[in-house]
């Protein structure tokens, strides 16, 4: 085969496969996006979970948990779609109670408080109609249960 029968060959090449390197990219973008957010969504409903358990009374302690979400959120640079809105609930003697129940249990009682924050994470800045059905955005959930401490006063 001589050169000139090979001419252009490498530009149907280039057309054929920037679009699949491309997408893939893309792809790329969307797993990265999402695994930062799930660590920072984690880390999010940690700490809030952790400062609803050093408040003595459930109205504080949603204060500050939704305080120690929103920072911590803030710190890694995610900004969620939802409005951030936590989920609070507790546990007494290993059963499954309210929040405020658990901030009213007695005493030397075992009690814990579980936090859990959904963040909705948007990829409409890097999703391409070159991959169908791509998703453009991603549901995030994470939670965390921190112990009260027993024999703290609570009110």
């Amino acid at each position: 085969m001589s050169r000139s029968a090979e001419r252009g060959s490498v530009s149907i090449e280039v057309a054929v496969l920037a679009p699949a390197f491309i997408a893939l990219m893309v792809l790329a973008g969307v797993a990265g996006r999402s695994a930062v957010a799930a660590e920072a969504v984690e880390a999010a409903a940690h700490d809030a979970a952790r400062a609803a358990s050093i408040s003595r009374d459930s109205g504080t302690a949603r204060t500050k948990a939704r305080e120690a979400a929103r920072q911590q959120l803030d710190w890694h640079g995610l900004a969620c779609v939802n409005a951030l809105d936590p989920t609070f609930s507790g546990s007494v003697a290993g059963n499954a109670t309210s929040f405020d129940a658990a901030f009213a249990s007695p005493v030397g009682q075992d009690a814990t408080v579980t936090v859990k924050i959904v963040c909705v994470v948007s990829f409409r800045d890097i999703s391409l109609n070159v991959v169908p059905g791509m998703l453009t955005k991603n549901r995030i959930t994470a939670s965390f249960t921190s112990p009260l401490d027993r024999y703290r006063s609570r009110r």
